[in-house]
């Protein structure tokens, strides 16, 4: 018997999960089966539970949403995911989609549209908000070279936005489970290939390519 589409809700923030679960609650054909407040967490989740979709965060301590992205569906490849995630950044849908996520929309997106979202990603479809296949669109026109943070790694691109965001290197290096040793080394390796001598000079290219907000906000 088909109980409708089996959604597992992925996202650090309690608040954030219990608001996507009451309004995904009535809605016909799809049941929230679980949640998960962690990358690691997530992948425990979805070996147990064997959600048809799952709703993944970017941004958690730990393993953040594109290396839980990568290896959730090493996992269980059969799982479907689209992020809900506030940064709207071309860099990350980019990323994302091509780690494997079949669908992107940020978190103000109405509950139709999340709605219209899991439909569609369960059904194989590739699912990316207007706003953001807009912006897509526009820098495929206007920009010949890849974003200047692409050429990051995927863990330094999450020191990178740590520092951004003002943590202190044991601080990143207690969130990410990583030495203080080992993120000074990946500090100096963004560094270098971001030609930036500093966290202020990391921080000033941050804003001129339209990230920094995003991050200064709610973690997302």
């Amino acid at each position: 018997m088909n109980l409708g589409i089996k959604v597992l809700i992925v996202d650090d923030h309690d608040l954030v999960r219990t608001g996507i679960k009451l309004m995904l609650s009535d809605v016909s054909g799809i049941r929230v089966v679980g949640e998960a407040s962690s990358g690691e967490h997530a992948i425990e989740q979805s070996k147990l539970l064997q959600p048809d979709v799952v709703l993944m965060d970017v941004r958690m301590p730990g393993m953040g949403g594109l290396e839980a992205t990568k290896k959730l569906l090493r996992v269980c490849p059969n799982v479907r995911i689209l992020i809900v995630t506030v940064c709207d950044s071309d860099l990350f849908p980019t990323r994302l989609m091509g780690a494997g996520a079949y669908g992107y929309i940020t978190k103000d997106a109405s509950m139709d549209e999340m709605i219209k979202a899991i439909r569609a990603v369960y059904q194989r479809q590739r699912y990316i908000s207007q706003d953001i296949a807009n912006q897509l669109a526009i820098k495929a026109l206007t920009d010949n070279g890849e974003p200047v943070f692409d050429m990051l790694s995927e863990r330094e691109l999450q020191v990178s936005f740590k520092i951004i965001s003002g943590g202190r290197v044991q601080e990143i290096a207690d969130e990410l489970c990583l030495s203080p040793k080992t993120v000074n080394s990946y500090r100096y390796r963004i560094f270098e290939k971001l030609n930036v001598k500093n966290d202020v000079e990391l921080t000033h290219l941050a804003i001129k390519h339209g990230l920094i907000e995003k991050f200064s906000e709610a973690d997302g």
